[in-house]
């Protein structure tokens, strides 16, 4: 025969005192919502298919008639079920979260209220619902846990049920199950194949070791005949690690004729005692020992995660005071005016660190402040000067023309001054856009930097934030334009002045030695032959005859250039196709770049036989000689002469030396007027213009006006920080020997 502890009256509850230090947790935790799972107290999820009689299984356990019941889907949100043990004195009472102070001592309103808060949530069909029902149960008859009761599973949608009611259901048990701070408490009917079971079926997935699962056989009294549920309950069929425990429902009848909970476990006990199989198995069967096994694996599961519970309490609390801090107090109007003036002095330190690098949050993740300033400077603009070619958007057919407009009407005597002056002003005042784009792109950097200023500080005062960004967008634009003014003189001084006196450019005598051996070595060509279709036009033309020879060199040397070999060997080649000499680099810069001279014999065209050869010619002519009308459009290809290709040689050696000095002043100058007018400028007066503009008494208030969002914002953070510390004060409170002792007692049971 069974023992009076089979009475749920007469059971001792275990962790009487770790329990009630749970329920106070999950009571201030429930204040702020929390749905962090490591924040989530221990549970006991009650899973099951529709009429697996789960009902039937939590009414038993509290001892009162209190759930909807029906032939349809009733359990339609998750109803939170936490059973807290009061003294025998006490009355039986419910109260709801979402009505609180409102106790329900009659157990059938409460089963109004949970249908009537079902549908104000899902309406009156047959939807279901994640948002949960909390009620609480406070009963002498009850043992400490947490429970929550899910929605029946089903397979097809009944009336006006959505197509996907089997997914909806599975997925919300399977968010409460799969966490590893629930218990699972599977009811399957014993008229059923176990191996069929949806309940164990769902558990195994969340619980693959049956570490977390209890299994409950229903309905044990409507087996066939000659059957049992022995096997079952021993785990001999589908083995769980914490067990079986078999149960008798009410009937629909019973229900029908009101007969009360009481009435049942007498039933159950009766029905039990009875029989002889289940009576050897009695530690299985019946709802008094469901209630002191789900005690004991809860109370259990408890303290096992009490340390684990501690620490992210601990993490969560440090985490709430760093968001707090972040909000700051709501400034007294008294204090509105130093409130004000510390923001500023804080925003202007924090740009200047921002600047120079000294910032105290340094990110890894990214290059950022004064050293992208750095980037654009060495990396784009000095990167890109470098990179690009001194002779760009200038052809040699440029420089050509060039030469020959300098000429005017007369022949070249030698190389021009005025195409080297004008082509090297021109390609200077190409660095000037760049230059430009240089400071303009610092600049941009300047007002990202101040919008990352103090970004959580300002969150909650925006038009302070707006009105600070306004003013130092305001004050940097005015320090970009002194920068860019300066940047234009420096180009303009360059442009105004060229001094071919810098000792590192290269000079005429240079230029003009590096030309000649630039001829000689890569552009002689037979005195036989002709220019070929295609040739290089810049090639030195050579003698068309020894009479074209001769009066080259003559003309030459009647403008006073030393007609020695080596000239002799650029103005024509000898028919005997001989190389040039050494000699030839004896041509100097002086006679290369002055005119003719005074005391050089001049060439006598004025001889006797001049009238008598125009005369022979005349009267050989048939007919009028004419001449081809000039060109509309007159191409310096078109005018080749001799000397060409050396003039054109030294014209671009000079072009790339100054230009390569004055490169590299504009690359020196340039980031140095931008440091001085537009980023040290900014450093220094920020401070200065912020108060001049914002530290006014009259717009304090305004400035410090928060929005609506960040005010909810600090509630919330200030409620969810009160009920941390709380629920660490309440942990702390809890002694180190009771929980010890309930360890001991669970280990002895």
């Amino acid at each position: 025969m069974r023992n009076d502890n089979h009475r749920q009256t007469s059971v001792t509850p275990l962790g009487s005192t770790v329990i009630p230090v749970v329920n106070k947790l999950r009571e201030v935790l429930s204040t702020i919502g929390e749905r962090d799972t490591e924040l989530q107290l221990p549970l006991v999820a009650v899973v099951g298919s529709q009429s697996s009689g789960k009902s039937s299984v939590l009414e038993a356990l509290v001892g009162r008639d209190f759930l909807p019941r029906g032939s349809d889907i009733c359990t339609r949100r998750p109803l939170l079920l936490q059973l807290i043990h009061t003294d025998s004195n006490s009355d039986e009472y419910g109260e709801f979260l979402h009505l609180p102070g409102h106790k329900f001592f009659n157990f059938s309103q409460i089963r109004s209220e949970i249908q009537d808060e079902t549908e104000r949530e899902v309406g009156g069909n047959r939807r279901v619902s994640n948002k949960e029902i909390c009620l609480k149960v406070y009963s002498p008859r009850v043992l400490d846990m947490t429970l929550v009761d899910l929605p029946g599973m089903t397979k097809v949608p009944v009336g006006d049920q959505p197509l996907d009611i089997e997914t909806q259901i599975r997925n919300m048990i399977l968010s409460y199950i799969k966490q590893r701070h629930c218990l699972i408490l599977a009811i399957t009917p014993a008229n059923s194949d176990l191996a069929n079971s949806d309940a164990l079926q769902i558990a195994g997935i969340a619980d693959p070791n049956g570490n977390r699962t209890i299994g409950v056989i229903t309905k044990l009294d409507i087996m066939d005949r000659g059957t049992d549920a022995r096997n079952l309950l021993l785990g001999k069929t589908i083995p769980l690690r914490l067990g079986y425990v078999g149960v008798v429902n009410r009937s629909q009848e019973d229900i029908e004729l009101n007969r009360g909970i009481r009435d049942a476990l007498e039933s159950e006990k009766a029905f039990f005692d009875s029989h002889p199989v289940y009576n050897s198995v009695a530690e299985c069967c019946g709802i008094p020992q469901l209630a002191k096994k789900l005690n004991h694996y809860f109370v259990k599961h408890v303290l096992s995660m009490l340390p684990e519970l501690k620490s992210s309490i601990r993490s969560k609390l440090a985490l709430a005071a760093k968001e707090r801090s972040s909000y700051g107090p709501v400034p007294q109007e008294a204090k509105q005016g130093s409130f004000v003036l510390n923001t500023l002095l804080n925003y202007s330190k924090a740009f200047v660190a921002l600047v120079d690098g000294r910032n105290e949050e340094m990110l890894t993740s990214e290059v950022y402040g004064g050293a992208r300033i750095h980037h654009i400077f060495q990396s784009i603009f000095v990167s890109r000067l470098e990179e690009t070619d001194p002779f760009e958007s200038l052809t040699d057919e440029d420089i050509r023309t060039a030469i020959h407009n300098a000429t005017g009407p007369r022949s070249a005597l030698f190389v021009p001054e005025v195409p080297f002056q004008v082509l090297v002003r021109r390609q200077i005042a190409r660095l000037l856009d760049p230059s430009l784009q240089c400071a303009r792109l610092v600049y941009n950097e300047l007002v990202k930097m101040s919008h990352n200023c103090l970004v959580h500080e300002l969150q909650r005062f925006p038009y302070f934030k707006t009105r600070i960004n306004e003013i130092v967008g305001n004050f940097l634009f005015e320090g970009l334009e002194p920068s860019q003014t300066m940047i234009g003189h420096i180009v303009e001084m360059e442009v105004d002045y060229i001094n071919t006196s810098h000792p590192n450019f290269i000079g005429g005598n240079k230029a003009v030695e590096n030309a000649l051996h630039q001829v000689r070595s890569h552009r002689l060509v037979s005195p036989l032959a002709r220019p070929r279709d295609g040739a290089d036009p810049d090639a030195l033309v050579v003698s068309r005859s020894n009479h074209r020879s001769n009066g080259v060199m003559a003309r030459y040397q009647a403008n006073g250039i030393v007609a020695d070999e080596g000239v002799r060997s650029v103005a024509t080649i000898e028919s005997n196709g001989s190389s040039v000499g050494e000699r030839g680099s004896s041509w100097r810069i002086s006679s290369f770049f002055r005119g003719r001279d005074a005391n050089s014999p001049a060439i006598d065209v004025s001889g006797s036989n001049v009238d008598d050869e125009i005369f022979y010619h005349r009267e050989q002519a048939s007919s009028i000689i004419h001449l081809r009308e000039p060109p509309l459009t007159l191409n310096s290809s078109e005018m080749h002469s001799e000397y060409e290709a050396v003039a054109l040689a030294v014209t671009k050696q000079l072009l790339e030396s100054y230009y390569t000095i004055v490169r590299k002043k504009i690359q020196d100058s340039v980031p140095k007027a931008i440091m001085h007018f537009l980023v040290n400028h900014t450093k220094r007066e920020l401070c200065k213009v912020l108060i001049e503009h914002l530290y006014r008494p009259n717009l304090f208030k305004e400035l410090l006006q928060e929005t609506d969002e960040v005010s909810l914002k600090r509630k919330q953070c200030e409620e969810t920080l009160t009920a941390l510390q709380e629920a660490s004060h309440i942990l702390d409170e809890l002694p180190v020997e009771a929980a010890t002792v309930e360890r001991g007692r669970l280990g002895g049971s």
